[in-house]
């Protein structure tokens, strides 16, 4: 497939789309009805469906009983410990594979022309970004993961928390289900705003920011603390009245979900004349500027309080202006 007939590619081999980078139409004014008709089966589609299904095959058939999950046991735990790393590498894995090892459709559609594993870095563990990355999520993201994920059900299990039932309120915990994504989004963008700060940055985020090149395994390779701060999002669902199966959603969605912004490809190859979005411009802007697109657009914080960048020439003179501001004040 000719990605040039989607894109262009400049003279170090980095890859953009034509089109800029655009957010959500949940707040268009004046209201766009049918860009949002359009739009709205990417809320469900690809991932979010996924997900969804994924939390139910946990529930089905890899959680153990209430009275199991009333005791802190080895066994279930570690079973729990196996189960998210072994999903999680397949996941993950899959598209590291196809696209970084095999390299299945070359560099086309990729935004970083170079590959992580040809550049070698201090910054990295055994200097390598891959194995870096998948060391950090196998001994820190899926630990976290883990922990947070016996914390709920241990609750759950005891009765710590008033959770709702869905006989009793399906509209309700249907209408929390469908905000799994937005409770993710702000979640994410006012943690993403903290740990830009200069301390946090330097001891925390910067850990994540040293894949400018970010693949598949960049997605959780993050300092524990980020993790705990990132994966902790579905102790939301401990403060507003839910139930214990969206609380698990809501971790899956962001540990699965960190897939879409790391994957550094904005098409995969699905046949001979189709392909998927991966919706990772936006993320990948960030990483490889810095300070803008704290949120993946779902919600337009970044429009809001000027911090987003489209890919377009236009939204880089915005930044540079931005930062010839900041530069000036504090010479200032």
């Amino acid at each position: 497939m000719d990605d040039l007939a989607y894109g262009k590619r400049n003279k170090r081999g980095d890859w953009a789309p034509n089109e800029p980078a655009g957010t959500a139409p949940l707040f268009f004014f004046p209201p766009q009805p049918l860009t949002f008709l359009k739009w709205l089966p990417h809320y469900f589609l690809p991932y979010n469906l996924l997900f969804a299904v994924s939390t139910l095959v946990w529930w089905n058939y890899v959680l153990p009983d209430v009275e199991t999950m009333k005791t802190l046991g080895v066994a279930w735990i570690a079973k729990l410990y196996i189960v998210n790393l072994f999903a999680v590498l397949l996941f993950f894995g899959i598209f590291e594979y196809r696209l970084y090892i095999q390299r299945a459709q070359a560099n086309r559609f990729k935004y970083n022309g170079k590959w992580p594993s040809d550049n070698k870095s201090d910054v990295f563990w055994f200097k390598n970004q891959n194995t870096d990355s998948l060391l950090r999520t196998v001994f820190h993201a899926i630990p976290i993961w883990t922990a947070l994920e016996v914390g709920i059900l241990y609750a759950y299990a005891h009765g710590y928390v008033p959770w709702l039932s869905f006989a009793s309120n399906p509209w309700y915990l249907a209408l929390i289900a469908l905000l799994v994504p937005v409770i993710h989004e702000v979640h994410f963008y006012l943690l993403h705003r903290l740990i830009h700060t200069p301390f946090l940055y330097k001891h925390v985020h910067s850990v994540h920011h040293n894949s400018v090149n970010p693949s598949p395994y960049s997605s959780l390779s993050m300092h524990p603390v980020e993790l705990l701060g990132y994966l902790g999002v579905a102790l939301w669902h401990l403060v507003i009245p839910s139930n214990t199966m969206l609380a698990l959603y809501q971790l899956h969605f962001a540990g699965f979900g960190a897939i879409p912004g790391h994957i550094g490809f904005d098409k995969i190859e699905t046949g001979e004349n189709s392909t998927m979005d991966t919706h990772a411009y936006i993320h990948y802007l960030h990483h490889k500027n810095f300070e803008v697109n704290y949120g993946d657009g779902l919600i337009p914080f970044d429009k809001w309080f000027g911090t987003f960048h489209d890919g377009s020439p236009e939204g880089e003179a915005r930044m540079e202006a931005r930062f010839e501001k900041r530069r000036a004040k504090l010479n200032s």
